[in-house]
């Protein structure tokens, strides 16, 4: 039997009980499937329910064949190593004693003698260049990322679970990926909001409020049918206002009439002009046939008003993210940042920056570039204060914030709007909520717990906590914005940071995201030895 995964009726709530999707019903066979969606619609919730780490509310799933997840996030200890990575470090202890004959016979038994070949080609195929022992904490985000492809194309699975897999990836990881999954003939999910990946897809599944629709094609072809359904759900829904504005019109006339007709027979029947027992008949008769008509108006009505809330519900009204920023009061001259001579890493004998000097005048807009392993976020670490230099000084001469990819100012026991006051002392309410609601945390939103928030809705309100504030940052230091958000929300990111009157300095490697923001200039980095 085909390997397949199914899902019946599945449905899942978030711990305070807010329903994120319910009535699931897909099936995933050997082909390459991207879900797309807004923040907070459930897709890696999803995915981890899929991946058997997650169990749903309601309905189940049927798996059949093997899987194997590649996460976001690759948490790592301070001695692991690729090979503990791919849960094969005790095999490759077997091999290395093997191989100079020091095994006992129970261990030549199982010895897999193509084991250290299948580890080369798995990370030859992802395009990272590094033998099995390397320690995971000397990689880039992006290199573990790799790493973590690699291992799950090691497993060799029926099916490969993806979230955000291009994430943190240079342009080299990102073909590596591509290259990967062009060449995958398992079956593949993956969440992302790449578009340039979603292009490479067989299928796309759309997950909203109202559920999730599958739609055959790639990218392009999933926006191409999108497009000619909205319009369809477009026509329909201004059908439906025009016949319930019909009805209430028609509504209308007829309660006028029967008014009109009531004061006549009133003004009669006071004149004495027609006998009381006709006018008593007449007077029940136009009652009844009246209230059959009030009946008959109110089931129309009723019908009408299902029609367009049913034609509403499928386009689904949402309400765009505007992000309007306060001005920072940067004078144009005002050097914020100045490093020179900075020298930093982690292990002395192999600096990851050295001798780096920069300075940022005024509402400049500076992108650090460079492979992964070049020392992008080492070096926003240390203009934020995170970590020191070990030579070479670094001056901060005006207001500034850094957002990480993981939002790690934010406390995640704490809710959204505790979060802003607590980065914001001294707002009152009105200005936090105000703030939020330009975020799209409106009303109850705004209390929910950070540590139930998906990737994007924490980035997101990471950005409400800081560029929502009164006084916002002369300097904003941004690593990867873009990393977790939806479409909807970067463009809206986009427009925000167009407007915004500050310095800053961003790590990104979304070239369409550094144009629309206007970048001034590049500050590239290399790997440091020299490659």
């Amino acid at each position: 039997m085909s390997a397949s995964i199914t899902t019946v009726g599945l449905g899942w709530s978030t711990p305070e009980g807010r329903p994120v999707f319910s009535s699931l019903d897909l099936a995933f066979n050997a082909e390459r499937v991207g879900i797309v969606g807004r923040n907070g619609v459930g897709k890696t919730s999803l995915l981890e329910m899929l991946a058997g780490t997650r169990e749903p509310g309601v309905g189940k799933i049927v798996v059949r064949g093997t899987v194997a997840v590649l996460r976001q996030i690759v948490q790592v200890g301070p001695g692991e190593t690729i090979a503990d990575l791919f849960g094969i470090t005790h095999d490759l202890a077997v091999l290395c004693r093997a191989e100079t004959g020091e095994a006992g016979l129970d261990e030549l038994a199982d010895v897999d003698w193509t084991l250290e070949a299948r580890v080369a080609s798995a990370l030859a195929r992802v395009g990272l260049d590094a033998p099995a022992d390397t320690l995971l904490v000397s990689l880039s985000g992006g290199q573990r990322t790799r790493a973590a492809m690699a291992a799950v194309v090691l497993a060799e699975p029926d099916f490969l679970l993806l979230d955000e897999p291009s994430n943190n990836l240079d342009r080299e990881g990102r073909t590596a990926l591509l290259e990967l999954l062009g060449s995958w003939r398992a079956g593949a999910i993956i969440v992302s909001h790449d578009r340039e990946l979603l292009e490479t897809m067989d299928a796309i599944v759309e997950m909203t409020s109202l559920g999730a629709t599958r739609y055959g094609g790639n990218w392009s072809d999933y926006r191409a049918q999108k497009a000619v359904e909205l319009e369809a759900a477009h026509r329909d829904l201004d059908v439906a206002q025009r016949q319930l504005g019909e009805i209430e019109r028609k509504a209308q006339v007829a309660t006028e009439r029967k008014q009109r007709r009531d004061g006549a027979g009133s003004r009669k029947a006071a004149r004495g002009g027609m006998p009381r027992i006709l006018a008593g008949a007449r007077k029940n008769n136009a009652e009844n046939s009246s209230g059959e008509n009030a009946r008959l108006a109110q089931r129309q009505r009723a019908e009408a008003s299902a029609a367009a809330i049913l034609a509403r519900e499928q386009i689904e009204m949402l309400e765009t993210m505007a992000v309007s920023l306060a001005p920072t009061g940067l004078p144009p001259g005002k050097v914020v940042l100045s490093l020179q001579d900075v020298t930093a890493g982690y292990d002395p004998a192999a600096p990851v920056l050295r001798d780096l000097s920069l300075t940022i005048t005024g509402p400049e807009r500076v992108a650090i570039a460079g492979p992964n392993g070049s020392g992008k976020t080492t070096l926003l670490r240390l203009i934020a204060g995170v970590s020191e230099p070990w030579s070479g000084t670094i001056s901060r001469t005006a207001r500034f914030a850094m957002l990480d990819q993981t939002a790690g100012i934010l406390d995640p026991e704490r809710s959204i709007a505790e979060n802003y006051h607590a980065l914001n002392p001294g707002t009152d309410d009105f200005t936090c909520r105000s703030a939020l609601a330009k975020f799209q945390f409106r009303a109850d939103a705004a209390l929910q717990r950070v540590g139930t928030l998906s990737g994007g809705q924490i980035l997101r309100a990471g950005l409400a906590c800081i560029l929502g504030s009164p006084a916002p940052p002369q300097l904003l230091i941004l690593d990867e914005p873009t990393n977790h958000l939806d479409l909807d929300s970067i463009a809206a990111i986009e427009a925000g940071l167009s407007a915004f009157d500050g310095a800053m300095l961003v790590v990104s490697h979304d070239e369409a995201f550094l144009e629309a923001i206007a970048i001034s200039r590049r500050l590239n980095l290399a790997p440091w030895p020299p490659r």
